[in-house]
């Protein structure tokens, strides 16, 4: 998905590329210890919303803290993310 979007926003793929090393690394638990790594992070409903590229951009996720999965469900402008098109 993340080449993907880069395909079509290649100004993402630094910022994106940025996202995935550190999700890649990372052991969290709980949303506290997410936000640690990702200040900006917001939790709405059951998904975690990661803003990208100085917040042009949003990424949506599944965060599964007890079997440390992350499952991208959407990237999409922050135009695209106001206007609830991901809900």
């Amino acid at each position: 998905m993340i080449r993907e979007f880069s395909r079509i926003h290649p100004d993402a793929l630094p910022s994106l590329s940025i996202w995935y090393a550190v999700v890649r690394r990372a052991g969290w638990k709980n949303f506290a210890e997410l936000k640690a790594d990702f200040a900006s992070a917001d939790q709405v409903d059951r998904r975690t919303v990661f803003d990208i590229g100085g917040g042009k951009y949003r990424l949506v996720a599944l965060v599964n803290y007890r079997g440390n999965k992350v499952f991208i469900l959407f990237i999409m402008k922050h135009s695209e993310y106001i206007r609830n098109r991901w809900k």
